[in-house]
């Protein structure tokens, strides 16, 4: 089998660290991500540089999560095809969601609020020795690696009272966002125009209405990602399970390059480099090599025992 990366650069590193600089794909502006009665979140670099944040931790791992999966085929990308999940199905028998593409993944309500209890009755079986006292992390890792393979770089918090009381959450082990530096505010605006009523009330939607709208301009963007190692090596899996879960981040980070950059309408960017910080000099396999080699490795890791057989869990959503 071919190998892609240089484990033995990674074996001893706590994290691996990478910075990809971007740049819009077309002229110079970019809309960042808004929040709530807050919009754009501007704020003061330690030297009082001006910052923007363009996309937060949570929507880049919501991402990373999308370019490894084929909306067509409801199904993953080929080259992870036969990783466990958990799918939900409504009353009809017609595809609802899944355990990749929920907010809030294996702990989404339609799984666990659901008549169907499946999942939930597997879990509270599987886990109901952690009802006290400290919680098994390597027990709970080889459960998700298991049932919602994915769960395990995306991080999980099950809060539910009936599994160990609510306690059984992992960090990510796969995170990222995406900032600019040194950023001026490029206003502009434009109407919504009503050409038949251009006078009418605009509360119910007619009439002419002006707005505001403000991008911005940066001479740097940058993403960033931290894939936790350590975190990797403390599920206590095995060598085979740590490759595997190394080389899906790191294709995940590539796709998500290559593939997944036009964040919104006013925001489609492009990577002019990707780097290593740490280790320093550390090479990114193309997204290709990746994808050639991680179906080997999701068969090793099958051929150990560690998924479901089917890999996939269908449950049926009853409110």
């Amino acid at each position: 089998m071919t190998v892609a990366i240089d484990h033995d650069a990674l074996s001893n590193i706590p994290r691996l660290l990478l910075e990809a600089e971007l740049q819009p794909l077309q002229g110079s502006r970019f809309q960042p991500t808004g929040f709530p009665d807050l919009g754009a979140a501007v704020y003061e670099g330690p030297d009082g540089t001006p910052m923007l944040l363009v996309e937060s931790a949570q929507s880049v791992a919501n991402r990373l999560e999308t370019v490894c999966w084929d909306e067509g085929s409801d199904d993953w990308v080929p080259p992870l095809r036969g990783l466990p999940l958990v799918k939900v199905m409504d009353e009809d028998g017609e595809m609802l969601t899944n355990s990749v593409l929920e907010a809030h993944r294996l702990n989404s309500p339609y799984i666990l609020e659901s008549k169907d209890s499946t999942v939930l009755d597997m879990l509270k079986a599987e886990l109901a020795d952690m009802e006290e006292g400290v919680v098994d992390i390597r027990k709970l890792a080889a459960t998700l690696l298991r049932v919602d393979t994915n769960a395990l770089l995306h991080g999980v918090f099950l809060a539910k009272k009936a599994l160990a009381g609510g306690r059984l959450r992992l960090p990510r082990v796969l995170s990222g966002f995406i900032e600019a530096e040194d950023v001026r505010v490029a206003a502009s605006g434009g109407v919504k125009n009503d050409r038949v009523d251009p006078g009418g009330d605009t509360s119910k939607g007619f009439g002419n209405v002006p707005f505001a709208r403000d991008e911005y301009v940066a001479p740097t963007i940058t993403a960033y990602f931290n894939l936790d190692l350590s975190q990797i090596r403390g599920f206590g899996l095995g060598e085979e399970v740590e490759r595997f879960l190394a080389t899906w981040a790191l294709f995940k980070i590539r796709r998500f390059l290559n593939t997944g950059l036009r964040l919104r309408t006013a925001c489609d960017l492009e990577v002019v480099h990707l780097r290593a910080t740490r280790p320093d000099g550390f090479d990114v396999p193309p997204e290709e090599v990746l994808a050639k080699v991680l179906p080997d490795l999701i068969s090793e890791v099958r051929e150990q025992g560690f998924f479901n057989d089917p890999p996939v869990t269908s449950v049926t959503y009853r409110k």
